[in-house]
């Protein structure tokens, strides 16, 4: 069974009016990391990441909680095309529990979300020329949200635009070059840097912590 770990919270969380605005940001933050590949991706560029997803490697009780979402979540991680981050690295970021009370997918009508986070998290990895160790969080259903110990209510997790992710460099390092991108325009968002892990979303506002 997967270790749970911490669920630290975003200073700001998600209003009505920035949720209508996700669909809008989600569609230009794409075309923008589209089509800017940098210059180091050929150098270091590898085949895509793994898509296939080891139902094994996953709780039995979560699987049997997700139904037929989990193969059709799978397939739709899988038609990001994403190069650095496998799709097994982020179901497991849902497969968790806080006592009772278990984790989950996010809900069909915000699948899309979280694909302009995933892609800034791909190209990231291309930047750093970094696997990427671990996702530690990124949907959280609203019960889940509220076993997390400082996690707000709002957490932009719930809206599925936010991820935890670590790398095996220090987090200082990856919050630094995650900025970087935002400041060239590639995405905007929240970035929150912490002792072990980096904080990325994409919110549509910058904001730091």
């Amino acid at each position: 069974m997967l270790e749970n770990q911490a669920c630290p919270s975003s200073p700001e969380v998600f209003s009505s009016n920035r949720r209508s605005a996700l669909g809008v940001i989600g569609a230009s933050s794409l075309a923008l990391l589209g089509s800017a590949t940098p210059a180091s991706a050929f150098f270091f560029r590898k085949p895509a990441a793994e898509t296939s997803l080891n139902v094994s490697k996953l709780p039995a009780a979560w699987v049997q909680r997700q139904g037929r979402n989990l193969a059709e979540y799978s397939q739709f991680i899988g038609k990001l095309r994403l190069r650095y981050v496998s799709t097994q690295q982020i179901i497991e970021a849902h497969a968790k529990h806080r006592g009772h009370v278990w984790n989950s997918l996010p809900p069909k009508s915000l699948w899309r979300n979280m694909a302009p986070t995933l892609k800034v998290l791909d190209r990231l990895a291309a930047e750093l020329n970094q696997p990427v160790t671990e996702i530690i969080s990124a949907y959280r259903s609203p019960a889940y949200n509220a076993r997390c110990s400082g996690a707000k209510r709002g957490s932009w997790h719930q809206a599925n635009v936010a991820l935890d992710v670590k790398f095996p460099v220090r987090a200082s390092v990856v919050s630094s070059e995650v900025r970087s991108l935002r400041s060239r325009g590639l995405f905007k968002g929240g970035v929150g840097r912490y002792y072990a892990f980096t904080h990325i979303d994409t919110r549509g506002q910058s904001v730091d912590w």
